[in-house]
């Protein structure tokens, strides 16, 4: 027995949500179905370790790129708070002793860089000026790159970030090795590239990462990254769309038929539409279509869990201060291409370039009342160029092992302490650390090849020959079936937590 929507859903994460609320919100009769047992796939909290009471963001841990419209349109009740500063960068090669602090005061001088600093602001001032007139065209009907152009109307500002790669800017821009690799890392989050590559992948990703709001604020959610999916699930099933859950899809016809399984039994549900909240490369097997090729993930992320923050080998700054923004560790415009150059030749980098975000310190609701009081804190690290055959080749759990080393390691190159002494034990005894990496995303989350942006980013905007002829083009959702649209991260300016991919799959639908 089947039962008939306007819009099937298919996968309950946080773009998924989003459509199906706009959708809801218009009329439509909406269905989400989503395979775990809970929505929000990689936008979710988690009491990680037994008996610890903290609600950790267990993938993703800031936002940026959710637009505030789409928050406003749908009444959610998502808080952000900005954080003080916005990176810290212990300097390795007097380990970590002298370091680069970046906020309301910053530290060039101390690194001797303080030729850099204007340097510094007026490469951020260009790109400023092109992601601002950018920003508002991931809620439209794409533009064609030459439209986009004029839009930004700064010839230089469009070569350097968007026609030459990202690296040439950067090493013209400043010359410090440690500034450049503080530039150039927002152009290697989830993805393995030469800051050089000419495929320009490292640009687009680090567009993306600028992007967001017009300014490139990456502000840390209250209540964890659940309570954004909390929020945007509370939206949904208030305007009326019904959300599934255990309902693993395992087959989709172009005809808006979906094959999933739910408490022990087969089941099918049609929509006049079918919206695809997962990888384009997991819909193609849902299809019954040969696979494409994806291009993998290339990240590790742990998660720590302390008694207090961990002493510093720079006296000039405090924990406080280092760890309230974004924490650069071995991450040096050198150490970034030789960590590419040791992962292309599948062996694991050393030292592992690392960044650390530490969300309890802006938000401390995340903990429980003891903890607080206690001093606790939680750290999520993220290593770069770790690609996701590393992992899915070999003895996966060892190479975990070794990830998990690697990131320890390289955080204890720049503290006063090893980061052990300072790590909490759970109700059994075991040191709170988890690891994931892209073959723990693949299996949990559904994530093709471990990779956060479904398969790789892509430029908001066409190429000058692209067809706009449908709706599902216009906006970026079109899959080679006309009742069957991308909502996710796959999505043409999907990536990260946006709910960009959801929206304009809704408005795919109803200017349909």
């Amino acid at each position: 027995m089947s039962s008939s929507y306007d819009a099937v859903v298919v996968g309950g994460g946080h773009n998924g949500l989003v459509a199906a609320a706009y959708l809801a919100k218009a009329g439509r009769r909406v269905r989400v179905l989503e395979r775990l047992d809970h929505v929000g796939g990689a936008a979710v909290s988690a009491h990680a370790f037994d008996g610890i009471d903290a609600r950790l963001s267990r993938y993703s841990y800031l936002v940026s790129l959710l637009p505030q419209r789409i928050v406003d349109d749908l009444g959610a009740r998502v808080r952000l708070l900005r954080r003080r500063y916005s990176s810290y960068t212990p300097d390795p090669t007097n380990g970590g002793r002298t370091g680069l602090l970046i906020g309301p005061t910053s530290t060039f001088g101390a690194i001797g860089a303080a030729e850099d600093e204007a340097r510094f602001a007026e490469f951020y001032r260009r790109c400023g000026g092109l992601v601002e007139r950018l920003w508002p065209t991931l809620l439209e009907p794409l533009v064609a790159r030459e439209q986009a152009r004029r839009l930004v109307d700064d010839d230089a500002a469009w070569r350097m970030m968007v026609d030459d790669p990202i690296g040439h800017a950067i090493t013209s821009a400043v010359d410090n090795d440690l500034v450049r690799g503080v530039m150039a890392t927002d152009a290697l989050i989830g993805t393995f590239a030469r800051l050089d590559d000419p495929s320009l992948i490292q640009n687009v990703c680090f567009l993306y990462h600028l992007l967001g709001g017009g300014t490139g604020d990456w502000d840390v959610p209250i209540g964890g990254m659940g309570s954004v999916t909390g929020a945007l699930a509370a939206a949904a099933a208030g305007f009326g769309a019904e959300i599934t859950c255990g309902a693993e899809v395992y087959a989709i016809d172009p005809s808006g038929e979906v094959r999933y399984h739910c408490d022990g039994a087969d089941r099918t549900v049609r929509g006049d539409v079918v919206l695809a909240n997962v990888t384009p490369t997991v819909l193609a097997g849902l299809l019954g279509e040969e696979v494409p090729v994806s291009t993998p993930g290339a990240q590790v992320k742990v998660n720590l869990m302390l008694r207090r923050l961990p002493r510093l080998r720079d006296d000039a700054v405090t924990p406080e201060q280092a760890f309230g923004g974004t924490f650069h560790i071995n991450e040096t415009y050198t150490q970034l291409n030789e960590a590419y150059a040791r992962a292309d030749a599948a062996v694991a980098p050393d030292p592992l370039p690392c960044e650390i975000y530490c969300h309890s310190l802006t938000d401390p609701s995340i903990l429980s009342d003891k903890l607080r009081v206690a001093g606790a804190q939680t750290l999520t690290v993220f290593g770069l160029h770790t690609p996701h055959r590393l992992v899915s080749t070999g003895d996966p759990d060892r190479m975990r092992d070794t990830l998990t080393s690697a990131v320890l390691n390289s955080l204890n190159s720049v503290l006063a302490e090893p980061i052990h002494d300072v790590l909490m034990e759970d109700s059994e005894g075991r040191v709170c650390i988890e690891t994931k990496t892209t073959l723990d995303l693949e299996h949990s989350l559904g994530m093709t090849g471990g990779h956060i942006f479904h398969g790789g980013l892509a430029w908001p905007f066409v190429e000058d020959d692209e067809p706009l002829d449908t709706p599902a083009q216009r906006w970026g959702v079109a899959t080679a079936h006309d009742r069957i649209l991308l909502c996710g991260s796959g999505a043409r300016r999907g990536g990260g937590v946006s709910g960009i991919g959801g929206h304009n799959a809704a408005m795919a639908v109803l200017e349909g």
